[in-house]
């Protein structure tokens, strides 16, 4: 079975050409036996606050009731991630970067003893193994370049889970090239070996 966790963080509904494409991508890739686990972090999640920090660094077996409450989102996006072989996110650039929403996921999901350990040459990502499709839309920034503080950050990120294979497929400059751009994502999505 391939476990798939789709993740979409555009704040627009159905016209949203970052949603149109992950979902195209999660088409391509699964087949009857895939399961797939959806989160919109569009509409935002809950920041890390001090309570959560604490019951991170909390023995499972002696945290408290409110502990595991503050803690529950997070383990549950960890889970996700740990279940998953193929991570498919739609993503946006806002702003030259990602949405507050994608940012909060993060904080969630980068979780010492979980998701990274802390080791004699630095942190060690415990995800790895798992494949990472990014679909990526943009009105005006070009995917790569000097302006572009999305894909260099979401590699790192992934790769400090332990997720290093990761695809980028952008339609990028939607605002000057328009359909020309999603029918290049399209192409790429069409090029991916399931």
């Amino acid at each position: 079975m391939n476990n798939i966790l789709h993740i979409d963080a555009s704040g627009r509904g159905k016209p949203s050409v970052s949603r149109q494409l992950s979902h195209e991508i999660v088409q391509k890739i699964s087949n009857d036996e895939s399961r797939v686990t959806y989160r919109d972090v569009s509409q935002g999640l809950s920041f890390v606050d001090e309570q959560m920090i604490g019951a991170y660094y909390t023995q499972k077996a002696d945290r408290s009731e409110a502990q595991n409450e503050s803690i529950a989102l997070s383990d549950a996006i960890v889970e996700e991630l740990k279940a998953a072989d193929t991570v498919v996110i739609g993503m946006p650039i806002y702003n030259f970067s990602m949405p507050a929403g994608f940012k909060t996921w993060s904080d969630l999901a980068a979780r010492v003893g979980e998701t990274f350990n802390y080791t004699e040459n630095g942190p060690k990502g415990l995800l790895d193994g798992k494949k990472a499709y990014v679909a990526v839309a943009s009105g005006g920034t070009q995917v790569g370049s000097e302006i572009d503080f999305l894909t260099p950050w979401l590699r790192h990120f992934l790769g400090f889970i332990g997720i290093t294979n990761v695809e980028i497929v952008q339609a990028e400059a939607i605002n000057r090239d328009g359909d020309k751009a999603v029918d290049e994502a399209r192409a790429s999505i069409a090029s991916i070996q399931a």
